[in-house]
């Protein structure tokens, strides 16, 4: 049943005659009668009594009334709600955040900062890898970006001062880690040999940690020796992997908390193998709204 066969209904029984309503719900007269001659093959039974001057609604027609005035009061309710929540939704702003970090950081941190409410996460965000975040916040699609940083990204060169502002949020250390044995020690140790290399569970090339692990292997005084598997573009695919005992692998400390699902986590290696990481929250320099300027001003403060 259509809404309007509704608000046709109650015209009619406003006005008691068929011009008049036709008139309202502005369709001619045939259009409204055949209307509401399909309403009451839809319920089943007369509504309008057509033999009195003015028209008159039958008893089922009265009841029907009722009805329609519940109905139609809720859905003007449920728009009128619905609308202010878009528009409370349209005043926030928009962040795009790695998974990782919105699932380990991003909630406690907006929470601390007392700006939780004032925030909007983008889903969209979760299918973005490495520099499509900054993709993204130049085209708009977000105010803010929440990720990883590191002095060896490969188009790290595109966040320069005149284009964006970013602030240093926390610091972060990439752990390797494997599954224990039952003595305790890990199952795939660093360096490994070229025997016996390490099974890698590692990151997708394009996104933000593959380099930052690279390059600092590369900077290390000491031969590694590691076998990839495959790659992956989220850590919590990382983690999984590694603890379904598939090889071991590098995640953000946060990450490394005890879990009883599948092998319990140990150290690969000692901190040496450890790689320092940024966690920055970047924007635009020329900011799209005041908003955005008062909460960076909020954020600067907190984090100078």
């Amino acid at each position: 049943m259509e809404i309007r066969w509704l608000e046709d209904f109650m015209a009619l029984a406003r006005t008691r005659h068929f011009s008049r309503a036709a008139e309202l719900q502005h369709v001619s007269q045939p259009t409204f009668s055949r209307r509401i001659k399909l309403l009451e093959e839809a319920m089943g039974t007369t509504l309008i009594n057509r033999q009195t001057l003015p028209l008159s609604l039958t008893p089922a027609g009265e009841m029907f009334l009722e009805l329609c005035e519940r109905v139609t009061r809720d859905v003007r309710d449920t728009r009128e709600r619905i609308a202010a929540l878009e528009a409370e939704a349209s005043a926030r702003i928009s962040v795009g955040s790695t998974q990782g970090l919105f699932s380990h950081f991003y909630q406690g941190w907006a929470r601390r900062a007392g700006i939780a409410e004032r925030l909007q996460l983008n889903l969209k965000a979760t299918n973005w890898i490495g520099e499509q975040f900054l993709d993204a916040l130049e085209a708009g699609e977000c105010e803010l970006v929440l990720c990883y940083w590191h002095r060896d990204l490969p188009w790290g060169e595109r966040l320069t001062p005149e284009r964006f502002d970013w602030l240093v949020l926390a610091q972060e250390n990439l752990v390797p880690v494997s599954v224990a044995t039952d003595q305790g020690a890990p199952r795939f140790p660093l360096p490994g040999s070229p025997e016996q290399p390490v099974p890698l569970i590692a990151y997708h090339s394009r996104g933000f940690l593959q380099s930052a692990i690279e390059a600092h292997l590369a900077r290390l005084n000491q031969a590694v020796n590691l076998l990839p598997l495959n790659e992956n573009t989220q850590s919590a695919s990382i983690k999984a992997l590694v603890k379904q005992g598939f090889g071991m692998g590098w995640l953000p400390q946060r990450m490394t908390e005890r879990s009883e699902q599948f092998g319990r986590l140990v150290r690969a290696g000692d901190e040496r193998w450890d790689v320092p990481l940024e966690i920055r929250l970047i924007r635009l320099r020329e900011a799209r709204s005041d908003d955005l300027l008062t909460l960076w001003k909020q954020l600067e403060s907190q984090h100078a």
